[in-house]
């Protein structure tokens, strides 16, 4: 397997492959096209998310500053809105349903790292895919961990740490993240 092909399996890779380095650093000049595109621009915006992300529509509207790894592998449902400073760390697959609302400064990580010092600086690491359903609503400055799914028409109350799995039609606060009610 390549190392692109391990690290979207889930698998152990190495992070400083010189293929996946190339992505990076060219994904990091397209959002930096991106974020300097007059924000007025609404078509060119538009155009250029449909054409970096996995799956955007004619719809999909993320304010600038936007940041992301690959963008390829992050696939937006209907009408996504994100507000300023939405960052993602898709080294694994990023879902996100319809009809779904992101605060500013919401972060989603996929991006894995050991916890022993001398193996995380061998640059091995893993990623976790994320999935967020339909009718979502994501507070200001939440962070979601690798490997969380969140359910069809959740809330995420502001400054959350998603650290583990939320079920649909549910309210989640705090850090860790925790339901505190269901609807």
């Amino acid at each position: 397997m390549t190392e692109r092909e391990k690290m979207l399996a889930g698998k152990v890779y190495d992070a400083c492959d010189a293929e996946l380095l190339v992505d990076l650093n060219a994904t990091k000049v397209r959002c930096q096209q991106y974020n300097n595109l007059v924000p007025t621009d609404i078509a060119a915006r538009n155009s250029m998310l449909r054409d970096m992300l996995g799956r955007a529509d004619a719809d999909t509207f993320i304010n600038q500053p936007f940041y992301c790894d690959y963008g390829k592998h992050i696939f937006l449902g209907k009408r996504f809105f994100a507000n300023f400073g939405f960052t993602v760390l898709d080294e694994a697959y990023v879902t996100i349903g319809d009809d779904c609302f992101v605060g500013p400064h919401v972060h989603i990580y996929t991006a894995c790292h050991s916890t022993d010092p001398r193996e995380r600086n061998t640059r091995q690491e893993w990623a976790e895919p994320v999935s967020i359903g339909n009718n979502v609503w994501i507070g200001g400055s939440v962070v979601i961990l690798p490997g969380v799914s969140i359910g069809d028409n959740c809330t995420i109350g502001a400054g959350s740490v998603v650290t583990h799995d939320i079920p649909a039609n549910s309210i989640a606060v705090g850090n860790p993240a925790r339901v505190i009610k269901d609807l």
